[in-house]
């Protein structure tokens, strides 16, 4: 059993230092910020939108 434990630590090691999984998680992150962003900004411009149909509405209904 004492023999297995350096081969373990010394993959463990390893693992720990490799990076291969690292530019999926950066990835990730990148497309969560945009896919935030994008929702924050089409709230706003929902409401910019609806005010500008409002207005239309309003001056379209007075006129007539």
């Amino acid at each position: 059993m004492k023999s297995i434990l350096p081969i373990v630590k010394a993959e463990l090691l390893s693992l720990h230092r490799d990076e291969n999984g690292q530019d999926l998680v950066e990835y990730a992150l990148v497309a969560a910020l945009i896919g935030l962003g994008s929702v924050t900004g089409m709230k706003t411009l929902s409401n910019y939108i609806s005010n500008a149909f409002t207005t239309v509405g309003s001056a379209l209904v007075s006129s007539v």
